[in-house]
This record gives C-alpha cells, structure tokens and sequence, in this order.
C-alpha cells in the first residue's frame, strides 16, 4: 500500500509541470496616447502607448478616420484586427520614450525583448464632430485584441474602453 501511494505521489509530482508560464497583465488604460505625425484622415496611422519598458503599438488602416459623416453628429466605424489594423505589444530592456519611434532612426538602446502581434480584436472609432463643424474627435476604443506569444502563451480578450482620442481636420467638399 505505501509502495502504491509513494507511486501516486511521484506520478502527480511529475505530471504537473506548468512549464516557465507567465501570465501578464497588461495596463495600457491611463498611459496617454502618442504619435509622431499629427494623424492624417486619409492615409494609415501609428499611434502608440508606452508604459515603461512596455508598448501598445496601433497601425490604423488608411483612411479609417475619414469615416465622420459631415452633419453627423457622431460616427461609429469598426476596424479588424489583424486584417485590416495592427495591435503590436513589445516588451523592451529598459523604459522607452517616444523619440524610439519619432527619430529617424531608432536608438541602439533600449533593445526589443519580445514582440507580439495580435491575432484578432476589433479597433472601435467613434467619430465625433465639433460643434463649428471644422474637426472631427475620434475615441479609439479596443475590444477582443488576442495576443499570442511566440511560446504559445496566450492573452486573450484584452479591451481599452478608451486607448485615446485624436483629432482630424472635416475634408473639404
């Protein structure tokens, strides 16, 4: 009977092996949103997160901000990932700023740890125009972004209710 319990203890002992498993939390809600080029309605965006030695990068499709209907009080235009937008997470080897990704060139340091590309989600833009008619407010919210690491790990359903907000000229008639 011990040699059968010492048997059952040693088979659960090495059956249970959760590997180098690492579950992240990502908290990109209250860093505020960055670009390099004020955001242009007709043509693609990058817009991007940084909190430390972490980035929430934002590929927007061309043109999906010039969909604000004029006389439209508010808009809503759906964007999906990976098809149509990009959601990238990187993970870098020390705090990062915005001159990373507005320099012509990038710095030597910090280096890219890890990079990870969304492998579905929905990008949400709510368009919103002023009330003389001449900009319009886009709040970009994120929803279902599944992420999957190149060990297989897996974030899935990681929704920004607000990733931010940018603002675009009303094209000219």
């Amino acid at each position: 009977m011990k040699n059968a319990l010492l048997f059952l203890l040693l088979i659960s002992l090495c059956a249970c092996d959760d590997g180098d498993l690492q579950i992240e939390t990502l908290d990109f809600d209250s860093v505020n949103l960055n670009f390099c080029d004020d955001p242009i309605a007709t043509s693609s965006n990058i817009l991007f997160k940084i909190n430390d030695d972490e980035t929430l990068i934002l590929t927007l499709q061309s043109g999906v901000l010039n969909n604000g209907v004029i006389g439209t009080d508010t808009t809503t235009t759906e964007s999906t990932v990976p098809n149509q937008s990009q959601v990238t997470y990187r993970i870098f080897s020390d705090n990062v700023t915005s001159t990373y990704f507005c320099g012509d060139i990038p710095p030597v340091t910090p280096t890219v740890i890890e990079e990870i590309d969304a492998e579905d989600g929905t990008v949400t833009i709510k368009s919103i125009m002023s009330a003389d008619s001449t900009l319009f407010t886009h709040v970009i919210e994120l929803s279902g972004i599944s992420l999957v690491s190149g060990i297989g790990e897996r974030i899935t359903d990681l929704t920004i209710s607000e990733f931010g907000e940018v603002t675009t000229a009303v094209p000219a008639n």
